[in-house]
């Protein structure tokens, strides 16, 4: 299995996230979307990372569709670890944060501050150039009240969700690692976030994102501590 991924793509690192959960080993390609290769775009016209590759060639594009993708063909056998509920409530509740965190919280917060930050430093000259601090203070505005919400879920219930880990809780800790990676994620918002971030992080699944490195960045201060 491969999986064409960018370090601080939040799309790759959620996919990256399901993969380690489950305890399924994929070869990691780094591709920059913006240079348009001609070999990804033969997997994917749409040219956005993650692209998974199964082993029997089946083409896998976007987060979503190979976040059930894998429910369908890795789910079943995963038991109680299942990362989606199989209540039809649990289910809907489940996808409609996972779209939250991957749509809204994309819009709103990690396409600005990777692009700015991360993606213009590869990007053409037309297209890249010094970071442009309005939209990236406009990201840190969003972000507050995205984490004031994670706050209210996990306050009221186990996991984002629901009673168990799913789908949901790895889209919001991918989306939220690539603002903590470029320290742009604000700790002091709100303590119960916090404590869920914590929670999530130090699960094994964590650890190889804990160790990016992007080129030309470097990571926050607290971002590769358990007890930040």
């Amino acid at each position: 299995m491969q999986l064409y991924h960018h370090p601080l793509c939040p799309h790759s690192r959620f996919v990256r996230l399901i993969l380690a959960e489950y305890g399924i080993e994929a070869e990691l390609i780094e591709e920059r979307a913006c240079e348009r290769r001609r070999e990804f775009l033969l997997l994917d016209p749409a040219g956005r990372t993650p692209v998974l590759v199964d082993d029997d060639g089946t083409v896998v594009p976007g987060a979503g569709v190979i976040a059930e993708y894998l429910d369908e063909t890795k789910g079943a056998v995963a038991g109680a670890a299942r990362l989606m509920p199989r209540g039809v409530r649990e289910r809907v509740e489940t996808r409609r944060l996972t779209e939250w965190f991957n749509g809204k919280f994309f819009d709103e917060v990690t396409n600005w501050l990777v692009t700015e930050k991360v993606y213009k430093r590869f990007a053409s000259a037309e297209n890249g150039g010094a970071p442009d601090m309005d939209v990236v203070r406009v990201a840190r505005a969003n972000i507050r009240y995205h984490m004031r919400y994670v706050g209210y879920l996990s306050g009221a219930r186990n996991w984002l969700a629901g009673a168990s880990l799913t789908y949901a809780d790895f889209a919001a800790a991918a989306h939220i690692s690539c603002a903590d990676y470029l320290g742009d994620a604000p700790w002091d918002e709100d303590e119960t976030a916090k404590h869920w971030y914590q929670r999530i992080k130090s699960r094994p699944a964590f650890r190889p994102l804990l160790a990016d490195r992007a080129a030309g960045t470097i990571p926050g201060p607290c971002y590769a501590d358990l007890d930040f």
